[in-house]
């Protein structure tokens, strides 16, 4: 009995073993992902972000690999759940390391970096105030960061102050916002840009006259900031003749005359710079507009081709989807309505009660699951990143690109943790549970209509917005 029992432990031990050695490995792997995620945000900063631009401040860019390999490792540790990937204390505490990291590096690193940037660009702050002034600037962000959940139900009254929650709801307001309003305008303007009727009949004819408009004004602003140039060097010139013959004490007699023609050039030049000042802000407008004329006419020769009008098709497929959304965020801020049961298990269960399909719930929703999770994280990620990088060549240049770039990374670090806090729906009950036991007793029906009604009024202004720009521009045809 004892050699028996013996062997049982002997078994039961190298089963243990073996299992934690598996575990160890797939923490291996898991921690190496990480490190993959960090690489990809580092190669997306230097080849799409900064191709144009010189690193100067290296940290930027740290900051911004680090906030995407978190973000990335939130939706890992999602499809992690829905597969059995590690052992549950082992998910939850990368869970726990990851959140507090993230939320460390948004609330703390980067509004402290971004002070600081600022900071060191005003030539008057010395430098021996620069780190009480950060400080300074960072209580200040943490001020109206606390209080921007003070409007909001997003917790229960039983939590503390110094609470984790505390953070995640209030990230989790911004970030709906963010992603609710980018939302909404994407769903507008996908069909608006990909679908032919929308688009306006360009002529080569009008982008030729444009373009003669603008070689003309930009002729007319050479030929008077060359006269301006010349002006300036002659005034240059009469004040060193008017010193040095003051200096002598010669042609003293001619003193009024030569102070005349100063005033002349002064005046001259004076009413050259009031000319050329319109010449430039119109020679900006016709260069926008031969660009915007431009892009029209090969979006046109782009929609003739196969991948156009396959995108044509995606566009009323939007239109759709954009008409469906509206009205059920409509109904669903009406009628204060919150889904209670994961779209996926939902559809089955249509499938086998009034389809009479024989399907097993569970095992279906659990893979299916996996497949949109993993389709909404790729999505969610790409598109972000696509948004963030047209956002950037808009409104960066070589002296702000830094800063817009923490600003950037501070945006898709709450869109993220905001994902994952909606996605949260998406899922059936029992992959729920560790989300809401990590994320803890926030009121998560809340963010969903505020994410409805952020959507509902962004979806609406971009409507607006496209209407009458759309109405604005005049149809040139070709003749």
């Amino acid at each position: 009995m004892v050699v028996v029992w013996d062997c049982v432990i002997m078994l039961l031990s190298q089963e243990l073993f073996r299992l934690a050695l598996k575990d160890a490995q797939l923490i291996h792997c898991f921690r190496l992902l990480q490190v993959v995620f960090f690489l990809l945000g580092w190669l997306f900063f230097m080849k799409q972000l900064f191709r144009d631009y010189e690193v100067h401040q290296r940290m930027v860019q740290i900051l911004f690999s680090i906030t995407f390999a978190l973000s990335c490792t939130m939706f890992e540790l999602i499809i992690f759940e829905i597969l059995g990937i590690l052992e549950p204390a082992s998910r939850f505490l990368h869970w726990k390391l990851g959140l507090y990291l993230i939320l460390f590096v948004l609330i703390v690193a980067l509004p402290i970096y971004v002070s600081y940037s600022v900071l060191t660009s005003v030539p008057f702050v010395r430098r021996k105030w620069l780190l009480p002034l950060t400080m300074t600037s960072w209580m200040v962000f943490i001020y109206f960061f606390w209080k921007t959940g003070d409007p909001f139900p997003i917790l229960s009254a039983k939590h503390g102050i110094f609470t984790i929650e505390q953070a995640i709801s209030r990230v989790g307001v911004i970030g709906v916002t963010v992603m609710a309003i980018l939302s909404g305008f994407g769903a507008v303007n996908a069909p608006y840009c990909y679908m032919t009727i929308f688009m306006r009949p360009v002529g080569g004819v009008h982008i030729a006259q444009m373009e003669r408009k603008l070689m003309h004004t930009m002729e007319m602003i050479v030929a008077k900031k060359r006269r301006l140039c010349l002006l300036e060097k002659e005034l240059a010139h009469s004040a060193f003749t008017r010193g040095s013959e003051s200096q002598a004490g010669l042609f003293q007699r001619l003193w009024g005359s030569v102070s005349f023609s100063s005033n002349t050039l002064k005046d001259q030049i004076s009413t050259l710079n009031v000319e050329i000042a319109p010449l430039e802000e119109l020679s900006r407008y016709l260069f926008l507009e031969v660009v915007e004329l431009r892009n029209m006419k090969d979006r046109l020769e782009y929609s003739k081709t196969w991948q156009g009008q396959y995108f044509n098709v995606i566009g009323h497929f939007f239109s759709v989807y954009c008409m469906w959304k509206i009205f059920i965020c409509t109904v669903n801020i009406v009628f204060d309505r919150v889904g209670k049961v994961d779209p996926v298990t939902r559809g089955i269960e249509i499938a086998v009660k009034y389809m009479g399909f024989q399907l097993d719930v569970r095992f279906w929703s659990q893979h299916i699951s996996f497949l949109l999770v993993g389709v909404i994280a790729v999505t969610s990620i790409r598109g972000l990143l696509i948004t963030l990088t047209k956002f950037f060549y808009m409104i960066s240049s070589s002296k702000s690109s830094n800063l817009i770039v923490l600003l950037l990374a501070q945006i898709m670090g709450m869109y993220f943790v905001s994902s994952v806090l909606l996605m949260r729906m998406n899922m059936p009950h029992e992959y729920r549970s560790i989300i809401t036991e990590v994320l803890g007793d926030l009121q998560f029906n809340f963010y969903h209509r505020w994410f409805d009604v952020m959507f509902l009024i962004s979806a609406l202004v971009s409507i607006a917005f496209l209407w009458l720009a759309h109405k604005q521009t005049p149809i040139t045809m070709e003749p």
